[in-house]
Formats: structure tokens, sequence, C-alpha cells
């Protein structure tokens, strides 16, 4: 907790002189207030207007100290878009159990059980004297109870899901048994599924967490790395697609964008133009009256804010070179 303590105070000291209320606000919080449960915490504070608000969340972020005139929104959207709604199933061939989680925190759980699938004892018996048939018929009966429970166990995600919008699903369990179940489900969750992994039906409720959050991370790389690459091919086909501050900032004030990417901490100044409020680069100010645009210190955020508040999707890309190297931020469009 102390290092935790002084890395915000760390953090204050480069906060200008005229926010002192805050600085000691945000001290104070984090000496008395604060519980110490939760992964992440976002803080903000304007004492000027008695405004302070703490939002913990159950996944870190980087630690950072942003200061404007808005709030910064941006680790928020990345929040929301990697870890926002989602669920996981783990089954065996007598039952199944269900997660669902959002922003990493265990929402609700449920579950399943079938019939018993019992192994028959080979070598006594009705199998001995029935021979190799009887051992067969054994075999065939509790694949049919645990395919009948595998069906009824789809049947209950399908229900236990149905009024949560969960936006990716990983199962857990035997290959075999994971692949029987995922086929059996309806088409909306098998066009959730995010991944599979091997685990005991009697996992902890830690466990499946942290391994979801694994499989999480894994694929909102993978979701990224063709997202940008997306990007930067329909940027190339001149119309579905923007890379680059000063056309992204044109599509962000002209409402055409789909989806907003921007690389993670990126940050630069730019204008607002008071009569049409449209949001641009420093450049796009050289040679216009004086007084016309407001200067703002993250352009950025404000794209960011202005998007979000239009219903455009928001993706917050973490260390993606071939981004970084394209602009930091991009949009696909919608028209």
């Amino acid at each position: 907790r102390e290092t935790i303590k002084q890395q915000v105070r760390g953090l204050l000291r480069d906060a200008p002189n005229g926010l002192a209320a805050d600085v000691t606000a945000v001290e104070k919080y984090m000496d008395l207030s604060h519980d110490w449960t939760s992964a992440g915490l976002a803080i903000f504070s304007c004492q000027a207007q008695d405004f302070f608000r703490v939002y913990p969340a159950a996944v870190p972020f980087r630690n950072r100290l942003r200061v404007g005139a808005k709030p910064h929104v941006k680790p928020l959207s990345h929040l929301l878009d990697h870890y926002a709604h989602y669920g996981v199933a783990l089954v065996d061939r007598v039952g199944a159990r269900f997660f669902e989680f959002h922003l990493g925190e265990l929402h609700h759980t449920g579950g399943v059980l079938g019939d018993d699938v019992r192994k028959l004892k080979h070598g006594g018996g009705m199998a001995a004297a029935s021979g190799m048939r009887g051992g067969a018929s054994g075999d065939k009966a509790e694949d049919e109870t645990a395919a009948r429970n595998l069906r009824e166990a789809a049947a209950a995600a399908q229900r236990f899901f149905s009024d949560k919008d969960i936006r990716r699903l990983f199962i857990g369990g035997t290959t075999e048994t994971v692949s029987q179940f995922r086929d059996m489900l309806p088409r909306r969750l098998q066009s959730c599924l995010a991944g599979t992994f091997a685990v005991e039906m009697n996992a902890s409720e830690q466990e499946v967490r942290d391994r979801s959050l694994t499989l999480l991370t894994e694929a909102n790389e993978q979701r990224e790395k063709k997202l940008v690459d997306d990007l930067i091919s329909g940027a190339a086909q001149n119309g579905v697609a923007v890379i680059g501050l000063a056309k992204t900032l044109a599509a962000v004030s002209a409402g055409r964008v789909q989806t907003l990417v921007v690389s993670d901490g990126y940050k630069t100044a730019g204008l607002l133009d008071k009569n049409s409020q449209a949001l641009l680069d420093l450049d796009a100010g050289y040679g216009q009256e004086n007084g016309q645009f407001d200067r703002l210190d993250d352009v950025v955020e404000a794209a960011v804010a202005h998007a979000m508040s239009h219903g455009s999707h928001v993706e917050i890309i973490s260390d993606n070179p071939t981004l970084e190297n394209a602009g930091r931020i991009g949009a696909l469009l919608r028209y």
C-alpha cells in the first residue's frame, strides 16, 4: 500500500500549482478512504466545482495523471472495450457451470446437472455373460447419456446467457467435450466464442476468472491486430477508412466515424473551431483570423469524447508498432 501511495504522490507532483486542493483530496482519499480491494482505480477531482468521483476496477490501469477541462476517459474506454460482458462455460459429460463477468468482476453464476454417466465394469455380471457385445452396449449407453447431458447443458447455457449481453464466450473442459458442446450451442453463442481451455469442472471461481482474463487478453491482442490491419488497408483504398490526425479529426467532427482507433497514451494539442465546433490539428489554424479557435491541450481526448457521445465505437490500442508508425490514430468510417 505504501508503494502505491508513493506512486500516487509521484504523479501528483506534476499537477499545476493551482490544483493544490485536488492534490489534497486525492491524497486524503488514498490515506483514509480507499479499501484496497480493487486492482485498478480511476479518480476524477475538480474541487473548484465540488466534484470528486472514484471508480474502482477489478483490472489495473496504466499509472497516469491527466489535467484538463473534461474528464480523461480514454482509459475507461479501453477498460470497457477489453473487459465488458463476457461469459465462461465449464462442461463435462454430466453437467455444466456458467459464469458472467463484467469488467473483471463476477456478476452471475448458474449451472445444470444431468444424469450420472456410470462406467460399467467389464469382466463380470451381465457384461461377462454377453461377451464384448455387453461391454460395447454399456459404452454406447454411457455415450448416449453424456450426449443427452451436453444437449441439456447447451439449452441451459442459452437460458442463462439469453438476458446477458455478453460479447465473448470461453468454454472450459476436455477437448472432446468442449468440441461436442460448442457444436450444440445456438448460433448467437457460437458467434461469441473467443476461446477454449482445459480445466477441471470443480475449478474455483478465482481460477475461472484468472484463466478467462488471460484468454481475454490473448483474444483482444489478436482482434486488435486485425483491426489495425483493416484500418491500414481501408485507408489505402481511399474511402472506407482514414489514418492520421488531420483526416481523423475531420471525420470525427463530421460524424462519419464508426470506429475510432487510438494508440494508448497518444496525446497531442489541437484546435476547436468556435463557429463550427470542429476539431482540428494545429496546422489548420495557420493564417486564420485571431479568436476563431480555442487551443486544446489534448485534442485526441476531445475526439474520443466526441466519438463516444455520438455513438461511435472507440478502440484504444496498446503496443502496436503498425499503428504507431501510421500516425497513432485513425477511423473506420460509416460512409
